[in-house]
């Protein structure tokens, strides 16, 4: 029952998501390009590739994915460093995250990640008491070489996203506490140095705190932001009647969920967060019901990067969290995002589907039980 309620929940968080992305990218495509669906459209062909991608996930076996992972890791740790190319990445508000691979698009490494990361972890740390030390080094360091690259390019979100998501998975796997609390504590030595040497970053982070205090300047996104959220009320002011799009910074992507807001209203927010509470109690459940440690630790991930990165997101459109570039998976604007989203939703369907390993009862027990009623004496 898990997995087909969880693909319907895909289904409909999918339709939400192209429903706002059009009356969020409607005015600003149609004075970028004369054409107000262009966007909506290009998104539109990206979801019909992701559900064909998500079609095949969800048919083929766990153990069978999480055993080829390795090759999708190195592929995309490849296209990582190519980013660090001159002549080949693409720079956008001095991040240099994404490559162009011609007919305009983009293709950013760091999305396409997720799903290898989730199948190569849970293959790491659902075998972590089997495997010699000296391995699982080797894999600690190809998981720390990956997030140095993504912190680097910069992309502290990202990096803490992954790095928070790899850390519950392997406290999901069972491991030391002392080696759980050294990563945790490194991590946020890494944090820090990142705050402290990334002027904008230190920016970010105090503006939050206050972002009136420069409302044309550093502060201006999360002021728009609040501006469009306060302003949809109780039941928002309708479909595509949001005004505040108009003014809002990046409205298709970081800050679409304040659109959604202002059309939907308070009403339309709570929906969407039942939405997200009913598809992260499924994945969790689905994750305590498996019977193998390594699709419990799939469904796992795959629930944390999907329902987590959807609540970092309304974190930093409410002004909880500060600004970061992370997009709402299947509302936001994108093609990586796009795909990565709905390969990791079919992880967590096909892991529903796994959940339960049924006993088979062998053919000769059955005729063997079938003698023996019949040779009881009948009344």
């Amino acid at each position: 029952m898990e997995a087909r309620v969880l693909r319907w929940l895909t289904f409909l968080w999918l339709f939400l998501g192209l429903t706002i992305l059009f009356s969020a990218s409607f005015i600003t495509a149609d004075w970028d390009f004369g054409q107000g669906w262009k966007l909506f459209a290009q998104q539109l062909l990206w979801a019909t590739l992701g559900l064909f991608i998500f079609q095949v996930v969800v048919h083929l076996p766990v153990n069978t994915m999480v055993r080829w992972s390795w090759v999708g890791l190195f592929a995309v740790m490849v296209l990582l460093l190519a980013t660090y190319v001159p002549g080949l990445t693409v720079c956008i508000n001095d991040s240099c995250r994404w490559l162009s691979v011609g007919g305009g698009f983009l293709l950013q490494p760091s999305e396409l990640l997720k799903p290898f990361i989730i199948l190569q972890a849970a293959r790491l740390f659902a075998n972590w008491y089997q495997i010699p030390w000296r391995d699982r080094w080797v894999w600690l360091g190809i998981f720390a070489f990956t997030l140095a690259t993504i912190l680097l390019q910069p992309s502290l979100s990202m990096t803490a996203l992954y790095g928070t998501t790899l850390w519950l998975m392997a406290m999901a796997a069972g491991l030391p506490w002392w080696q759980l609390l050294t990563v945790a504590c490194s991590g946020l030595l890494v944090a820090t140095v990142s705050v402290t040497v990334k002027d904008y970053q230190r920016r970010r982070l105090l503006m939050f705190l206050d972002p009136w205090k420069d409302a044309a300047g550093d502060g201006f996104q999360l002021t728009q932001s609040l501006i469009a959220i306060g302003s949809g009320g109780v039941f928002g002011k309708g479909f595509g009647l949001s005004e505040q799009k108009s003014f809002l910074p990046i409205q298709d992507t970081d800050f679409i969920f304040a659109v959604f807001a202002e059309e939907f209203g308070l009403v339309g927010c709570i929906f969407l967060l039942l939405l997200l509470a009913v598809f992260a109690t499924l994945g969790l459940r689905v994750a305590m019901r498996s019977q193998t440690m390594t699709v419990r630790l799939v469904a796992t991930g795959a629930t944390l990067l999907l329902v987590g990165q959807a609540f970092l997101n309304i974190g930093v459109a409410t002004g909880a969290l500060p600004t970061t570039g992370l997009p709402f998976p299947m509302l936001s604007y994108g093609g990586n995002a796009m795909l990565a989203s709905l390969t990791v939703a079919g992880l967590l369907v096909r892991s529903a589907r796994e959940m339960i390993v049924s006993e088979v009862t062998p053919l000769e027990r059955v005729r063997q039980w079938r003698q023996k009623r019949n040779s009881f004496p009948r009344p």
